[in-house]
């Protein structure tokens, strides 16, 4: 049986590391690879890029696009980074969003989405799209990461014995409003303007609850939050990945954890709410549907695999 060749450059980091590791364990997949001296070498990474089935890049964004813009135009690439999300010419790699998995069949050029993003787009999207909420209505949103989220080096500090004590209390940041998802926020929910966004780090490895509030009052062609849910249900009805739960379902002790789904691919989404006022939630790992998951699971889809293959849910 011949296996499918690829190439993971930029294998050395926390999403590059955890999509070799996982492509390690299967039958069908050749790992392409290069020397450590050329690691770094423009032209033997094109040249692994040529010859590999499809290629993940793993690198920051000006090291993304420089490759790109070097490599033949036929070949496959899934990028993990934020260079090319709103990038008309990529499919943004969220296969269970209306259209996107026919497009990921056939696409050169896939663009993984954020990890945050993933949360809101999954939330947000379907009831814009439906008219459910307008375009236009002004968004907040909260998100809570595990550390894992920041890469090797947060990590690092997360760990670190000697670390100072603020590493012990949640912390907010992105306080610029700038935050690097945000344009994709906005532009693959057909909204007119980003959230207003709040993230936050804590001290745990890995996991994500991303909340989005809406007042009913806000809403269009439905009433409440049970009818919410249920469109939320129907858009996302027969995916492997993503599930959604009964309106106003509650965990034993009322709380959400943020850690729930680490090491798993799915995500769910939860719905809560009274009288006047709702509030979305997502649940997932933020390095599994909102990183190497996602690019994993894009990958399954562009070479015609089972689209769960390697994933865990």
């Amino acid at each position: 049986m011949s296996k499918y060749k690829i190439f993971v450059d930029g294998a050395v980091g926390t999403t590059g590391l955890r999509i070799f590791d996982r492509l390690g364990q299967a039958d069908d997949i050749e790992l392409l690879t290069l020397p450590e001296e050329q690691r770094k070498d423009l032209n033997a990474r094109v040249a692994k890029v040529a010859e590999a089935d499809l290629t993940f890049l793993c690198l920051p964004d000006e090291a993304s696009k420089e490759l790109v813009a070097h490599v033949p135009v036929n070949a496959r690439i899934c990028d993990t980074s934020t260079a090319h999300r709103v990038n008309p010419d990529w499919v943004y790699g969220f296969a269970e969003l209306s259209g996107q998995r026919e497009k990921l069949q056939n696409a050169n050029r896939v663009a993984v989405p954020g990890c945050h993003a993933t949360g809101y787009i999954a939330l947000v999207r379907p009831l814009i799209e439906k008219g459910i909420l307008p375009a236009n209505y002004p968004l907040s949103c909260h998100s809570l990461t595990g550390y894992s989220g920041g890469g090797k080096g947060m990590i690092a500090e997360y760990t670190d014995e000697k670390r100072a004590t603020k590493y012990d209390a949640p912390r907010v940041y992105g306080l610029s409003l700038k935050h690097k998802h945000l344009p994709e926020m906005q532009v693959i929910t057909g909204a007119s303007q980003p959230p207003i966004f709040t993230p936050v780090v804590a001290d745990y490895y890995s996991g994500m609850l991303v909340s989005v509030p809406i007042p009913i009052i806000a809403l269009q062609a439905v009433k409440n939050g049970e009818d919410v849910a249920k469109s939320l249900a129907e858009y996302y009805q027969g995916s492997k990945l993503i599930s959604v739960h009964s309106y106003a379902e509650m965990p034993e002790d009322n709380m959400l954890a943020a850690n729930q789904l680490s090491g798993k691919d799915n995500l769910e989404i939860f719905v809560y709410g009274n009288e006047t006022q709702l509030l979305l939630v997502a649940r997932f790992d933020n390095l599994g549907k909102g990183a190497s998951g996602a690019a994993v699971q894009c990958m399954n889809i562009m070479l015609g695999r089972e689209e769960t293959t390697g994933l865990e849910i």
